[in-house]
């Protein structure tokens, strides 16, 4: 038996009255979805343990079998592993985003106007970060240079007394009540100002400009966290398994379980990532011998992010023909027994542009347990009619994996 998790980052949502009032998930062109859902079973699970901030870092301990109130140490140091960087028990992480405020004026006072910096390249984001680096790295603090917009600051038996809030969170709102607070705020709102110093006359942000692209003019800090410990998924499952994702929060988390990370040429994480690319490798690493693979596809969350519906929509239909569809034809062909879970990790409303806290919808189907109900869908409201519940998200693995039919 070969499993197969495909997690839709993002992908729940609310009904949109610009989709006759359906929600992208129920408006998406998605024939193999519909297959699977029609012959699989479908339900709703809660990835969001009460109390805990609605992150993708939370909601993918969740998903993978990971209690995220007994693991969850930070999304920071989770990235950390991935980027290989080697942390002791002391030390404390940060994200450290590449983000555009607002033009003139005081720092404090400026709005957050985009948190990706126009999804900037990797390759201008690194320039810039290790500039930062030359300036305000210190014997405690460095700077370590990630993908895109996605950096992280390690400092050195650090504190880890912070208020900080995601800057997806802070879309067109002023940065003023949502700067770091904590006992050690000011080393942490210091590091920011100076970088929009650095930044803002960067030749790098000049030629953004004159192409028309947003400036990555400041770093913002967020996302705390020290280093991880999880037990191996081999040991609780006891199968060998990949992960595939463009994102380093993702992959760190599988490296943290054992787990192979896999990367994909052109993976970008956002829409104009290589779909087929990651759906191709899913497939070489089950022929290889892998027993479970675990494919990320970011592209809805940061759709939903920047407030498009068209895009969301679109990111669904395209995971359904190019992932989805892939897999469950090259599986077919190789006459392989196997389980496929498909859900997102978390909602990203449209019109919240930032992450909620609902359960969300899963599809589960299996290849020897073939079903069949015309009137199933894959979708937020179908979802809660079935009456499949599971209110700890971290069991839904369990049940997926476990030996009975369904």
């Amino acid at each position: 038996m070969k499993y197969v998790v495909i997690l839709m980052d993002g992908a729940a949502d609310y009904r949109i009255a610009a989709l006759d009032n359906k929600t992208p998930l129920q408006y998406a062109n998605v024939p193999v979805i519909n297959y699977l859902a029609r012959h699989g079973k479908v339900g709703m699970v809660k990835t969001i343990p009460d109390g805990i901030a609605p992150g993708s870092d939370v909601a993918n301990l969740s998903v993978m079998g990971y209690d995220p109130k007994r693991y969850y140490t930070g999304r920071s140091s989770l990235e950390a592993v991935s980027m290989g960087i080697n942390l002791s028990e002391s030390d404390v992480t940060f994200r450290c985003n590449l983000v555009t405020l607002s033009g003139e004026g005081a720092y404090t006072d400026k709005v957050m106007i985009d948190y990706s910096a126009g999804e900037i390249s990797t390759e201008e984001a690194k320039i810039l970060i290790n500039d930062i680096k030359k300036e305000l790295r210190t014997k405690e603090i460095d700077f370590f240079p990630g993908m895109s917009y996605r950096h992280v600051i390690v400092w050195k038996n650090g504190p880890y007394e912070f208020i900080l809030t995601p800057p997806h969170d802070i879309l067109d709102k002023k940065i003023t009540k949502y700067l770091p607070e904590g006992p050690h705020k000011d080393t942490v709102l210091d590091m920011m100002i100076k970088s929009s110093r650095l930044l803002k006359n960067h030749p790098v942000n000049k030629k953004r400009m004159q192409r028309g692209l947003n400036p990555a003019n400041s770093i913002w800090i967020w996302g705390e966290g020290k280093k991880p410990r999880l037990d191996l998924f081999y040991k609780k499952y006891k199968l060998n398994g990949s992960i595939i994702s463009a994102v380093d929060l993702i992959k760190g988390i599988g490296i943290c379980a054992g787990l192979k990370s896999v990367d994909v040429k052109n993976a970008t994480g956002n829409i104009n990532t290589n779909f087929r690319g990651k759906a191709d490798a899913a497939v070489r690493e089950l022929k290889n011998g892998q027993d479970f693979v675990y494919i990320h596809i970011e592209a809805p969350d940061e759709c939903s992010h920047q407030g498009s519906i068209e895009k969301k929509v679109r990111s669904i239909e395209i995971i359904d023909e190019k992932v989805i569809g892939t897999v469950k034809e090259a599986l077919d062909k190789q006459k392989e027994d196997y389980r496929m879970l498909i859900l997102p990790d978390h909602r990203t409303p449209i019109k919240l542009r930032t992450h909620t806290s609902e359960p969300v919808p899963f599809l589960i189907y299996n290849s020897t347990n073939v079903t069949d109900d015309p009137s199933s869908s894959y979708d937020e409201i179908f979802a809660e009619k079935t009456g499949l519940y599971f209110d700890e998200g971290y069991k839904l693995i369990d049940y997926f994996i476990s030996k009975k039919k369904h």
